[in-house]
């Protein structure tokens, strides 16, 4: 009976040992996963302490800083306000720049159809002052015509005979020297000679 006893006992001193064991080793194993866990956010709050501060970065929580936020944003905005400013001043610049560009071609387009005019009215002039000196001369005896001819340019003479009637002309350059006749024969045929034919 002793023995039996004994041997109850010794099992269960060795149940509670077993139980102890247990308990002690995952007491140790909560303490180690502590351990590396503090250690972990230790090392991650160093590493955090040891990186440098971007400058950009600002913490609104705190008033200086938000302080230096709203100076940030008004110089930002006077920034913008001044080349909005010069922006308009550019764009009036240079409607006033077209404006006068514009007033100058509307001046310049007066004073071309004005140009026109007068070189319409003096060609006008002249065409009236040829065809009534060429009529003067076709008027004029043949004899007295042909005489005035012969001291001529043999251009210029060209020039009055081509405006002349056929017969009139034929007239004129009967009565002029063989020589000053074929000189103005020459004017007048070559007086179309430059033009294209295409």
């Amino acid at each position: 009976m002793k023995h039996r006893s004994r041997t109850g006992k010794s099992n269960a001193w060795r149940g509670k040992q077993g139980t102890l064991v247990i308990i002690g080793t995952l007491m140790l194993l909560s303490a180690a996963v502590r351990l590396a866990t503090e250690a972990g956010q230790a090392i991650a709050s160093e590493d955090a302490a040891a990186e440098p501060v971007q400058e950009n970065s600002m913490d609104l929580a705190r008033p200086d800083t938000l302080t230096a936020a709203l100076t940030a944003i008004k110089d930002r905005e006077a920034l913008l306000i001044a080349r909005e400013a010069e922006i308009e001043e550019r764009e009036a610049m240079l409607t006033a720049a077209e404006r006068a560009i514009d007033a100058e071609l509307e001046e310049l387009e007066r004073a071309e159809t004005s140009l026109r005019q007068t070189i319409s009215l003096a060609a006008s002039a002249a065409e009236e002052d040829l065809s009534q000196l060429t009529s003067v001369y076709a008027n004029m005896k043949p004899k007295q015509a042909a005489a005035l001819f012969e001291q001529m340019d043999p251009t210029f003479a060209a020039g009055f005979l081509g405006r002349m009637a056929a017969d009139n002309a034929a007239r004129i350059m009967a009565g002029m020297t063989a020589e000053k006749a074929y000189e103005i024969s020459v004017e007048l045929a070559g007086r179309n000679a430059d033009i294209p034919l295409e």
